[in-house]
């Protein structure tokens, strides 16, 4: 990925109050007061994803051409043509039940005797993640291993610290979570939770597309996930399946934080992936959190087409670039006028007309037709059963991902010169 920053001056922009519904307490910085969502509450019978739940899989409707050239990309040349320095795909995280928050507090007192290493779960430009069996409690985890040398050599390290600094403050039910951090001479190592159903890219593409109450369902959490960051000025830049996972129950968990920021005004950092990035970002000029809210258009998008909102067979990135401004955008014909109407509402160029930027917040987006059957309340607390249900045999089996080589674990714990360890103050 390519990092530009540029120090301009432009007016700040106050956040709008989120309304999320009660959030549990976060650490620094304090989050603003939560407001109870104020529209209809609907019984659970009248929320259309929850009539179509299922656990065999969902419904493959006929593809469109834009579906067969997007499908074409594995997951591998998807990121590679989408982040050429991104950090390592993680693969895990579910959260704890609520009301435990008290007990989860990361530490960096583990080390590697602590955990016996089961088989890897995804790789990455820096390194990989594994799942792991915790020697002191027996509960799955998922281990992400970064190299100092490499996170250094593609100056990532902002990014990581920023990560494991992020993890730290956050908890929410669709959020990663993080237990503990520590390190050795040559490798970093982040102990967060296995998340065993898979990765919502994956799903997406054997469906092809999703019908319009399984989009709603998953953008509904995600959008509580993105609204509960904003509250506590964080924006999370790097909004995409492949970094949306899915629990066993079926909802969501949204992971790898190596691009959040706290960010109470604006900033000027280029990054992300370049389908999801909103034209401010493209064209280096201040932006705030709107572009989460942009970034949640995108995806909703891709989960009822099957592809993004500018996607080119072109593998000139400049060609994407020049369509993301231009803003023009073809919507399918099968999109309902709702999702056709929230859509043109968070993806627009203007910032002073995208939703989540105006004066009522994220309340317009919430309250919005297209979620009007949703009870937020009980989505937040997961009373509402998931659309898909992954099919996870036991705390240890990763069937739902790939499956990699393994790497020498003597390379782990190694205990030699360590040039580069001043660099991680906060592993």
């Amino acid at each position: 990925m390519g990092l530009l920053s540029r120090k301009k001056a432009e007016p700040k922009q106050a956040a709008p109050p989120p309304i999320s519904g009660p959030v549990p307490t976060a650490a620094a910085p304090p989050p603003p007061a939560i407001s109870t969502s104020d529209y209809s509450k609907k019984q659970p019978s009248s929320y259309p994803v929850q009539q179509q739940a299922q656990t065999s899989g969902l419904p493959s409707p006929p593809r469109s051409p834009q579906q067969a050239a997007y499908g074409h990309q594995t997951h591998a040349s998807r990121q590679l043509a989408r982040q050429p320095e991104a950090t390592p795909q993680v693969v895990l995280s579910p959260t704890p039940s609520q009301g435990s928050s008290a007990s989860r507090k990361t530490s960096s007192r583990y080390n590697l005797t602590d955990f016996t290493f089961i088989r890897t779960l995804g790789t990455g430009s820096f390194g990989r993640v594994h799942l792991v069996r915790s020697q002191h409690n027996q509960r799955s985890y998922a281990i992400k291993v970064l190299s100092k040398e490499r996170v250094v050599k593609m100056k990532q390290v902002e990014h990581t610290n920023s990560e494991r600094e992020m993890l730290e403050r956050v908890r929410h039910p669709f959020l990663v979570n993080l237990w503990g951090t520590f390190k050795d001479s040559k490798n970093l190592y982040m102990v967060m939770d296995f998340v065993a159903g898979g990765e919502l890219f994956s799903l997406l593409r054997k469906s092809q597309r999703f019908p319009d109450p399984v989009a709603k369902f998953f953008a509904a959490e995600v959008a509580l996930a993105l609204d509960y960051l904003h509250s506590l000025d964080i924006i999370y830049r790097d909004l995409k399946p492949e970094n949306i996972l899915l629990g066993a129950d079926g909802h969501v968990k949204v992971t790898d934080f190596g691009f959040a920021k706290h960010v109470p005004d604006i900033t000027w950092t280029l990054c992300g992936t370049p389908d999801y990035l909103a034209p401010e970002i493209v064209q280096s000029r201040g932006y705030n959190k709107s572009v989460g809210w942009y970034a949640l258009g995108v995806l909703m998008f891709e989960m009822l087409a099957g592809y993004p909102p500018f996607f080119t067979e072109d593998s000139n990135p400049m060609r994407l670039y020049e369509k993301i401004i231009a803003g023009k955008i073809r919507y399918p014909a099968y999109f309902t006028p709702e999702a056709k109407d929230l859509l043109k509402s968070l993806l627009t160029n203007d910032i002073t007309k995208r939703f989540g930027n105006l004066a009522n917040g994220s309340r317009d987006i919430f309250g919005h037709v297209w979620f009007q059957e949703v009870d937020w309340e009980r989505l937040y607390r997961k009373e509402i059963p998931a659309p898909y249900v992954p099919k996870v045999d036991g705390d240890w089996d990763a069937s739902n991902f790939d499956a990699y080589p393994e790497v020498d674990l003597s390379e782990y714990g190694s205990t030699g010169p360590d040039p580069n360890g001043h660099l991680f103050p906060l592993f």
